[in-house]
């Protein structure tokens, strides 16, 4: 070997150290950053010695993959949490204090107090407020409920948005993706930038991607739909400007597909849209109609009866738009929770007596059952309270037992929230550390090991010292050379 290739080999030694230096380097200041891949120069062998001929970029597309699963199925069950927690608050209170349920156990108390002592009109007076605490706890649970529809409608739209951006940001990176690989560029930094919007969008929407030549990538949705491919398709929306008990929120279409809303609480949806879309259009629904049905069994237990049996049942202390006719037994009726009311009759504020709910009388003389005028007189009374624990039917859309009293259906309606809260709760708590679990293994495949790094930047180093002491040597060998033959 002559002294020029000698020194050619110690030079080209240098450059792939420093070459090497500098991507362990990098390695080492990105250890935090969970979106950057670990790098190795690799080198080749060719004449003189050997050179760095590619930066090569660590990766696993299985973990990856499952990453993105797992984070799509967190989001997702985290916003289904999240919105059972505020549905839960805004309808039925901290503890469940404006409850239905709390204020018709009240309304019970109230009566039954009155009941023992029929005379006293301060008791009368009291179990009207409790009755107007009832219809307040179901107007203002309906309202909420309409409110709560029309923010997640908000939220939708808002990530249906943030979605189409992300989107439009991939097509930037992918294409620089494909045409830095096709020139042979290194372009590790722009697939750690593409790795990590895909993990962004599928906080929103579950996806599967495709790997084609030129490292030019495909998404595609849980459903099949396709959400890119060389550009990105249109993700669409429109927002409703407000919510009524009869309003049907709309669809998310993904390249024209519906996106499928989540069901259950530990919901199957991927991503916190398909999470919305079920609060919006199923869970705060069926809030709704729980709501509806215990308005329609108030106005039906507190009815007025003709005592001769003759005259057709009539809405007593509650009524609502239909009245003074009552709702049809066991068939719900959209936004009845929002329209109850007390019957004029027996509010003392707008001129009537709230005695009726001792007497009777409201709809004529032929529903008065007090008909000596007795002050002692309770029958009435006793009978409301005992009506309110009573099976009668109910509609099955409400997704609650169909024969139960209204007391019962409820508590079952609080109750039914709270399992599916803490099914909710469970399931993000599950998910969560799938994501953890996940990422771990992610990192422990692709990510950066400072004590590995380290060592190897020692070695680099111990490499650099030995070229350098190999070239001093080649000079002083060149520099006796020159003086022998001079």
């Amino acid at each position: 070997m002559s002294l020029t290739s000698a020194l050619n080999i110690a030079q080209t030694a240098l450059f792939n150290t420093s070459r090497q230096t500098t991507v362990v380097s990098r390695n080492v200041s990105e250890a935090s950053n969970p979106d950057y891949a670990h790098r190795s120069a690799l080198l080749s062998s060719m004449a003189p010695g050997a050179r760095v001929v590619q930066i090569r970029r660590a990766a696993d597309e299985v973990l990856f993959r499952q990453n993105l699963f797992a984070i799509s199925a967190w989001q997702g069950q985290k916003a289904m949490s999240g919105g059972l927690d505020t549905m839960r608050l805004t309808v039925n209170g901290v503890d469940d204090a404006n409850a239905p349920a709390t204020a018709i156990s009240k309304l019970q108390e109230a009566l039954q107090l009155y009941a023992a002592t029929p005379s006293n009109t301060t008791l009368a007076e009291s179990a009207m407020q409790a009755a107007n605490q009832v219809v307040r706890s179901l107007n203002d649970g309906a309202r909420s409920v309409q409110n709560f529809r029309a923010d997640a409608d908000r939220d939708i739209a808002t990530a249906v948005d943030d979605l189409n951006y992300l989107l439009g940001e991939f097509e930037t990176v992918n294409t620089e993706i494909v045409n830095g690989t096709r020139s042979g560029r290194d372009v590790s930094d722009a697939l750690d930038r593409r790795d990590a919007l895909l993990k962004k969008i599928s906080e929103y929407v579950a996806v599967s991607t495709t790997t084609r030549s030129g490292n030019d990538m495909v998404i595609v949705t849980a459903d099949g739909a396709t959400l890119f491919e060389t550009i990105p398709r249109p993700v669409t929306f429109t927002p409703n400007t407000s919510y009524g008990p009869g309003t049907t929120g709309n669809s998310v279409y993904v390249d024209g597909v519906p996106l499928v809303p989540g069901v259950g609480g530990n919901t199957s949806a991927k991503g916190s849209i398909a999470a919305a879309l079920q609060l919006r259009d199923e869970t705060a629904l069926q809030m709704q109609r729980q709501l509806d049905e215990v308005a329609r069994g108030l106005i039906t237990a507190f009815a007025e009866t003709d005592p001769s049996g003759t005259q057709p049942d009539m809405a007593g202390l509650f009524t609502w738009a239909g009245g003074p006719g009552i709702p049809p037994a066991g068939t719900l009726i959209d936004g009845l929770a929002g329209a109850i009311r007390i019957n004029a009759a027996f509010d003392k504020s707008a001129g009537g007596d709230p005695s009726l709910l001792r007497d009777g009388g409201a709809n004529g003389a032929a529903y008065l059952h007090n008909t000596s005028g007795a002050a002692s007189y309770s029958d009435l009374l006793l009978s409301y309270s005992q009506r309110l624990d009573e099976p009668m039917a109910f509609d099955p859309l409400a997704g609650l037992d169909t024969n139960r009293s209204v007391t019962a259906f409820s508590f079952d309606s609080v109750g039914w929230l709270e399992a599916s809260r803490k099914e909710a709760a469970s399931g993000a708590e599950g998910k969560e550390a799938l994501v953890v679990r996940t990422a771990t293994a992610l990192s422990n495949a692709t990510g950066v090991n400072v004590d590995n790094e380290m060592a190897l930047l020692l070695d680099l180093e111990n490499a650099y010292e030995a070229s350098a002491r190999l070239i001093a040597v080649i000079d002083e060998m060149l520099s006796t050379l020159m003086q022998a033959t001079g």
